[in-house]
């Protein structure tokens, strides 16, 4: 099993799954995720980033295989980002050898990196409750409650807090706040779209950035999203360009060999489990049956 235990949090992997559980001073939407189970077959990727500090352990998911991530549309911080760990600079060694054990395993269970039709993560636990601005936002997986203070428009106080069912939700969309851009969590109702600006707007929070924890609104969406029937088109985001042709490459070793190939790690991991092979002779046969490969 491999491991790295560092303040920004904890990371395991033992074999099928990478679980990660945040540091006690981790970014207010990591703390209220919690720990986190991600399966083998999420995985699309993993690197370890170094800089002068130590760096950044970040494991690259499936596209579409986290809520948290659909909600979030690329539009988290490394700091926010559940999949990123802070690294500490005697800790490198610990990183590296992290990512040597995930690669391997995706390479041996030979895990494709294309995207999933289907969530699986759980995404966050209900009931869940986010948001910060004029507002915050509730969901217990049948009503989204959204509840003003005082520093709301007079034209959300008067009716009171804004409830509505599931049903009557068409899709979500959350923006963080963006330089001098007030960011919104907004539910776009059945009915259709709402025209007035989000802090008029009883179907929406007005997000300031005041605060990191602000941005926990994005789990509110998250939540949301995942209980959407077709989920794949309620946040409306653009489609990514069409990827570049690759050059060509190397002619790959006959399938033949890479099977026999892929077998013979499969062994070597039985026997280091047995304890027939020591961590030293297990690395060594590891590495000489990759670069083989």
């Amino acid at each position: 099993m491999a491991e790295i235990i560092q303040r920004d949090g904890t990371w395991t992997f033992d074999g099928d799954t990478v679980r990660i559980v945040p540091g006690g001073k981790a970014h207010p939407v990591r703390q209220e995720l919690g720990e986190i189970a991600v399966p083998l077959e999420a995985v699309a990727g993993v690197s370890f980033e170094p800089d002068r500090k130590g760096g950044r352990l970040r494991l690259r998911l499936r596209g579409g295989a986290c809520p948290v991530l659909r909600a979030a549309d690329g539009r988290l911080k490394d700091g926010a980002d559940p999949y990123v760990l802070t690294v500490e600079k005697d800790r490198t060694g610990v990183a590296e050898y992290f990512v040597d054990e995930v690669r391997n395993a995706l390479l041996i269970e030979q895990v494709p990196d294309t995207p999933v039709d289907r969530f699986l993560l759980p995404g966050p636990a209900l009931p869940v409750s986010g948001g910060g601005g004029d507002g915050t936002a509730s969901f217990d997986g049948e009503t989204v409650r959204l509840t003003w203070n005082w520093k709301a428009e007079e034209s959300k106080t008067a009716g009171g807090a804004s409830t509505f069912p599931l049903s009557r939700i068409a899709g979500v969309r959350w923006l963080p706040s963006i330089g001098l851009e007030n960011g919104y969590l907004r539910f776009e109702p059945v009915e259709g779209p709402v025209s007035a600006p989000p802090k008029y707007d009883t179907y929406a929070l007005d997000l300031w950035g005041i605060s990191k924890k602000e941005h926990t609104a994005v789990l509110v969406a998250a939540a949301v999203l995942m209980r959407l029937p077709g989920p794949r088109a309620a946040l409306d985001a653009p489609q990514a360009p069409p990827a570049p042709a690759k050059a060509a490459e190397p002619a790959a070793a006959p399938a033949g060999d890479h099977d026999v190939l892929l077998r013979r790690l499969r062994e070597l991991g039985e026997l280091h489990q047995a304890g027939v092979l020591t961590d030293e002779e297990f690395s060594t046969a590891k590495q000489a049956v990759l670069r083989s490969m």
